[in-house]
């Protein structure tokens, strides 16, 4: 009985390491984006989720649509759920910090991608977009496009997020560095199509003389696009995008957009939901800052072919 005791307790002994292995990669990772009716979050979250399922995890998508205290009771859930982790594109840059704290006072790793909230320390990783890197470049092949020399309008993604102002704060760089290119209008349209259509009309209808449209997002500059098609006026009117969305690209390809500065966010969100998995294994991201900037890349229609997948562009 002795022998055969501690022949079960080798055995186990044995198959311990092997189970505690496989544990690691076990357990729910939620994932919280903005509102995936908008391609860009749709990647967003389908992107963190398959990379979650890919290392072992089960995963969840739910969306906040920019609301606070949706996101206060989806990071509750997850809480409730016993979330190994939780990658969040916040919803507001001060209001999100209490979810972010709940979470951490839970125990549960926070991996914030896409967007920032104004305190460090708190999240294990913020991984964004170069903003303002891809702004510049957006702003330079926006001047290419419309010439030095002009009135143009600004669409301004929302307040409450600090890449609106990153964005049009890159673009200001940039253009005022050209003093015949006057800014006649700057309208919020809170990354929306839609809003981007109504702002766009009442632009047009205070400023006629327009020779061009720089957006914060592709979502406000398509609905630019719609009303300045609807206008007559389309072929007088440069517009520019962000984000590298695939309508955006269709209407490159289609002669009605100049460009869109497209966002890493199906590589970002892979390397959060990694970068969660390290958390959960080891303690740490494995990155050296807890801020960390991916580079944008600029789509027009000299490399619009090499766009080979959502938000993806091919070397």
């Amino acid at each position: 009985m002795f022998k055969r005791g501690i022949r079960v307790f080798l055995a186990a002994a044995a198959i311990a390491p092997l189970l505690a292995s496989a544990a690691w990669a076990e357990g729910l990772i939620t994932v919280i984006v903005n509102d995936p009716s908008n391609p860009y979050w749709y990647t967003e979250g389908e992107v963190a989720k398959a990379t979650a399922e890919k290392l072992g995890y089960t995963a969840t998508v739910s969306a906040h649509k920019g609301d606070t205290n949706t996101e206060s009771n989806l990071i509750d859930t997850a809480i409730t759920n016993k979330a190994v982790a939780i990658i969040l594109d916040p919803a507001n840059a001060d209001g999100s910090i209490g979810a972010v704290k709940k979470a951490v006072a839970a125990n549960i790793p926070v991996i914030l991608v896409n967007a920032e909230i104004n305190q460090e320390g708190l999240a294990k990783a913020q991984l964004v977009s170069n903003n303002a890197q891809g702004a510049a470049l957006g702003a330079q092949q926006w001047v290419e496009a419309i010439g030095e020399t002009g009135n143009y309008v600004e669409l301004f993604g929302n307040p409450a997020d600090n890449n609106a102002a990153t964005r049009s704060n890159g673009y200001e760089t940039v253009l005022t560095q050209y003093p015949d290119l006057v800014k006649a209008g700057r309208e919020v349209a809170n990354w929306d199509r839609t809003q981007g259509h109504a702002k766009m009309q009442s632009l047009l209808q205070a400023n006629p003389d327009i020779i061009g449209v720089i957006s914060g997002n592709d979502e406000m500059a398509l609905g630019a696009v719609a009303a300045l098609k609807e206008a007559g006026k389309l072929s007088q009117v440069k517009v520019g995008g962000f984000d590298g969305s695939p309508d955006a690209v269709a209407a490159i390809k289609a002669g009605e957009l100049q460009y869109t500065v497209l966002q890493p966010v199906a590589v970002f969100s892979e390397e959060a939901v990694k970068q969660a998995d390290n958390v959960i294994k080891t303690g740490s991201t494995g990155a050296a800052t807890e801020k960390q900037l991916f580079d944008c890349l600029l789509i027009t229609k000299d490399n619009v072919d090499k766009y080979s997948a959502p938000f993806v562009l091919s070397e």
